[in-house]
């Protein structure tokens, strides 16, 4: 199979290079499976129920979220009839919505894409680990399933190598998200799962982590109250990674894509 993770999308931009690019890689790539972080979607926090309709139609398969996922409250009610739509596994019971669900492809194979959140720097939560291995015990890959994303939403880098360690053998992809920087770790663990500690953002970069530099200066400067944060909008570069696995299910091939905007350009071998 043929899997494309995107990373954080960011506000209006980031939203206008999904629509841009998701159709063209799609096709070139003859993508099977596609999962965007849309956590940041909608002005930079959260998303709305128009804003996921936008990504599904622009061929994105699966939408995780993250700390965001119900900033904008219409979340609190429409994910619960949108399984494309999934927030972290490991919130407290009886939080709207799912945290993994298993897809079927157009050409019917079955994806389980799992969305969990660290605790480092971040929400006191349930322990990702165990939630995580619940899933995965549930439906292992390569019996109950073909592929397997995992998108680790964390602040510190050492959780999120931790967490794809831990799951090395058992998933296609372990991807990090949530810091909005692409790293250079892209690669496959020693037992086959494809790996990067953040896949970056889908965003303008000319900005402070996607929003508009003057208010995070002023409060890095500045004691003082300010505005809100607003998403930059130059143009974005979409941030993500492609995974290319075998039979097993385990990853074959893995290589950064990063199109437009101002960081240097990135994409797979045809």
């Amino acid at each position: 199979m043929r899997l494309l993770f995107i990373g954080d999308v960011i506000g209006r931009s980031g939203r206008a290079a999904i629509v841009e690019h998701v159709p063209r890689l799609r096709q070139r790539y003859a993508l099977d499976f596609v999962v965007a972080n849309g956590e940041n979607a909608a002005g930079g926090f959260g998303i709305t129920e128009a804003i996921a309709r936008e990504f599904l139609d622009a061929g994105v398969d699966c939408i995780t979220l993250g700390n965001h996922a119900f900033d904008q409250r219409e979340a609190l009610v429409f994910i619960e009839r949108a399984p494309q739509v999934l927030r972290p596994v490991n919130f407290p019971a009886g939080t709207p919505g799912r945290g993994s669900w298993l897809y079927e492809t157009a050409r019917g194979e079955r994806v389980l894409v799992i969305n969990v959140m660290g605790r480092v720097f971040m929400d006191a939560l349930d322990d990702p680990f165990a939630s995580v291995e619940r899933e995965l015990n549930a439906c292992p890959l390569g019996q109950a399933c073909d592929a397997i994303v995992l998108d680790i939403h964390a602040e510190a880098s050492s959780e999120k190598q931790a967490m794809a360690n831990f799951c090395d053998g058992r998933v296609s992809l372990a991807i990090g998200t949530h810091t909005h920087v692409p790293t250079a770790d892209w690669r496959i663990l020693p037992h086959g799962a494809a790996f990067q500690s953040d896949a970056g953002m889908t965003g303008d970069y000319d900005s402070v982590i996607g929003m508009d530099k003057e208010e995070p200066i002023r409060r890095f400067t500045r004691k003082t109250p300010g505005s809100r944060f607003e998403p930059a909008n130059g143009p974005a570069t979409l941030c993500g990674l492609f995974v290319e696995t075998g039979g097993d299910g385990l990853a074959r091939r893995v290589a950064p894509v990063r199109i437009g905007g101002v960081l240097g350009q990135a994409l797979p071998e045809d």
